[in-house]
């Protein structure tokens, strides 16, 4: 199949300039130190969020809250930290980011300390801040790379987050026992480990992306073809047909990845499963959606980014399959899970590389942002549905629901590989 090619609904990105090589993998090196940390941050709290929201309400109701103030809290700086870096720069955006949800981390622990439910959600959604960061700097590591490496160099900071992932649930014990040290309350030492990862973090970016990659390529640009206003995200979405498909790749393919996940847990409780069966089953499904990102960059960036999507759906549909055959054993969720971490990975990887190449670099933070809203607003909405649909039809049905959500997305690729329809990504 031939390699996309720039959309025709934007004007040709230049090349990047031959003397940024250098400059782009130092980058990447410092996004990928960046991610580390900050999935430490988030991966030592986000459990503990669950448990703290149903002590501090009383009601075990409470608990899926903490999920959902995070997710909203991400939606809701997506689209400021686009705007931060479009004026400021990559490196001020993904410092303040990381600095709001070391806020936080701190909000956290006084919610504990004072015994205020209220404040704990506020500080949830601030925690929520380091997701947003972390999407974000996905896309910084398309500012100055090549077409030939974009989806590649996307991929391997994603791929940077299975570490933090994997580092921060272990370190619910240390934190237990560093937060005895210091005094803190039962349960909230992990946020102290969140504090140091996500000021680490922001200080990783403020004195290490300099010169700053999106300013850089802006420069560049402006330049060689003149200064060119920015547009708005929904302005975009209006004009450019390869930027909606994009953003609609990767938020139905989240709604679905999140609707399912986000009620395994409780299905695998409820038929037997152990928190040592419930943990390592979610841990492979995290796996499944971090540790082979790089392998999907590589087939993105040699076959086109459209197969890879398609390819992504397919492993999306596996997992629908075996969820709505499955009969509740640890294995078949087990094996749905992964597969549908598989086709999270390939999907999102795929089509953020469209959304970095459906507009120019004036554009690109804008359509970012709101990609990322799009991306946290369709997850939190899969997660809420979800729950109405196991109540009353079962998992099995939840499984057999989402294929809608893969069936639209399969249908507008098959579209635009059309020739009539375009020639472009």
């Amino acid at each position: 199949m031939t390699q996309d090619t720039t959309p025709a609904e934007s004007t040709a990105p230049l090349p990047v300039p031959v003397g940024h090589t250098a400059l782009q993998k130092r980058v990447v090196r410092l996004l990928i130190t960046g991610q580390i940390l900050g999935g430490i941050g988030m991966g030592a709290t986000l459990s503990l969020g669950a448990l703290l929201a149903a002590q501090l309400s009383g009601s075990s109701a409470w608990s899926g809250m903490a999920a959902t103030m995070s997710t909203l809290g991400a939606a809701i700086v997506a689209v400021p930290l686009a705007r931060l870096a479009q004026a400021r720069g990559r490196r001020v955006s993904l410092a303040t980011g990381s600095l709001i949800a070391g806020t936080g981390a701190i909000l956290a622990i006084l919610s504990v300390s004072v015994d205020i439910f209220p404040l704990l959600l506020l500080a949830l959604m601030l925690l929520g801040a380091g997701s947003a960061t972390n999407l974000q700097a996905r896309f910084a590591a398309t500012d100055l790379a090549t077409s030939r490496f974009r989806a590649r160099d996307l991929s391997v900071v994603v791929w940077s987050t299975t570490i933090g992932a994997v580092l921060g649930p272990n370190l619910f014990g240390p934190g237990e026992a560093l937060g005895a040290a210091l005094g803190l309350p039962a349960m909230t030492g992990a946020f102290a480990f969140s504090l140091a990862a996500t000021v680490a973090a922001a200080f990783v970016y403020a004195l290490g992306l300099r010169p700053d990659p999106l300013l850089t390529a802006l420069a560049a640009r402006t330049t060689s073809a003149g200064i060119r206003r920015a547009s708005g995200g929904l302005a975009i979405l209006r004009s450019n047909a390869a930027a909606r498909y994009a953003v609609l790749v990767i938020a139905l393919s989240h709604a679905t990845m999140v609707a399912l996940m986000s009620m395994a847990p409780v299905h695998l409780r409820d038929h037997g499963a152990t928190l040592t069966i419930v943990g390592l089953t979610i841990s492979l499904h995290v796996a499944g959606m971090y540790a082979f990102s790089p392998v999907f960059g590589a087939l993105s960036d040699r076959l086109g980014r459209l197969p890879v999507i398609l390819g992504g759906q397919l492993l999306l549909l596996v997992a629908l399959t075996v969820a709505w055959l499955s009969d509740g054993s640890q294995s078949t969720m087990t094996v749905s899970l992964i597969f549908l971490g598989l086709g999270w990975s390939a999907s999102v990887v795929a089509g953020s590389a469209l959304v970095s190449e459906a507009v120019d670099i004036e554009d690109r933070s804008s359509l970012q942002g709101f990609s990322d809203l799009s991306m946290n607003a369709a997850g939190a909405l899969g997660g809420a549905i979800a729950g109405p649909i196991l109540a009353l039809a079962g998992y099995s049905a939840l499984g057999l629901c989402a294929m809608a959500l893969v069936a639209v997305v399969v249908v507008w690729s098959i579209k635009r590989m059309r020739p009539a329809a375009t020639t472009s990504r």
